[in-house]
């Protein structure tokens, strides 16, 4: 669904930053918020995004905001969503839970799995930073292959993570058949915030899974958030596509990946890597990408 960018008001529903410099987390929220407006009721677990966003007067979101338990932002925003439906609220009203992939692809997918099934009335943004940040960089379901994390570490006796392909979050969601379900990218904001606009336009449960690199703990310059996103899309190790009515859609279809050397290069948490180690995940990626394929076809 096209945005008209041009009539998007000029105010902010989320001022100013509590968060490491570059982070994306921020970026998404705020991109969100810009396209859903005031008529928002925003749920947040445990995670970077609510322990960063409301420390006023330093930074406020300026819409309806709830904190839950780590486990359980989609039970409670359902919740939420059922409350105001019951008062008869207007139809114009979004329900937002906004959670970290530890929050959502680990500990809080039991929560989102049944939201999912019983197809309640909310949007579900989770910004991937690829490890739990918040609490120290601890790796979480979706830390790609060979990354650096405290209990991942990299020495003489361990390489990083050892899973070479992560849970995939836009899959497990379309395979409860929901309404929209979609990946994202901070670094492409234009097919960020049309998936949100058409998620808003839609009843029922929409997930959105979106990349959201993260300076501090992947070890790159705050600067370069932006690009480093890029990067991972470009290189083929993170994906924009969307499910809908049934079909998938792959949104941004490379004609020719990038050699993967350039991104991992730019993160600490790639430095102890080897030409190797290039080699042999570019490998897995052609692998992945080819299962894609045939579901997109």
């Amino acid at each position: 669904m096209a945005i008209n960018f041009k009539t998007l008001p000029d105010q902010e529903l989320l001022y100013g930053a509590k968060t490491c410099q570059g982070c994306a987390a921020t970026i998404a929220g705020r991109l969100a918020l810009k396209v859903l407006g005031e008529k928002t009721c925003l749920g947040t677990p445990a995670c970077c995004f609510a322990a960063t966003t409301t420390v006023y007067p330093q930074s406020s979101i300026y819409v309806n905001n709830m904190i839950s338990a780590f486990p359980s932002l989609a039970a409670a925003v359902a919740g939420m969503a059922a409350g105001a439906e019951a008062l008869g609220w207007d139809e114009d009203i979004t329900i937002l839970g906004v959670a970290g992939d530890g929050g959502t692809i680990d500990i809080g997918l039991q929560a989102l799995s049944g939201a999912a099934e019983r197809n309640d009335n909310i949007i579900y943004l989770c910004y991937d930073n690829e490890a739990y940040m918040n609490t120290g960089n601890q790796r979480s379901g979706v830390t790609p292959f060979k990354a650096w994390t405290t209990t991942t570490p990299t020495g003489s006796h361990s390489q990083g993570e050892k899973n070479k392909f992560r849970k995939s979050l836009f899959e497990i969601m379309a395979a409860h058949r929901l309404p929209f379900v979609a990946t994202a990218s901070t670094s492409y904001p234009k097919d960020f915030m049309e998936k949100v606009e058409k998620a808003k336009a839609l009843k029922g449960c929409k997930v959105i899974h979106i990349s959201a690199p993260c300076p501090t703990g992947w070890g790159f310059d705050p600067a370069r958030t932006i690009e480093v996103g890029r990067l991972a899309v470009e290189c083929g190790l993170w994906y924009l596509a969307e499910y809908m009515d049934g079909e998938f859609k792959v949104n941004l279809e490379m004609k020719e990946f990038k050699p993967v050397d350039e991104y991992f290069k730019s993160q600490a948490r790639f430095k102890h890597l080897t030409e190797k180690d290039y080699r042999e995940i570019e490998e897995y990626r052609d692998i992945e990408w080819a299962r894609l394929m045939k579901r997109f076809a």
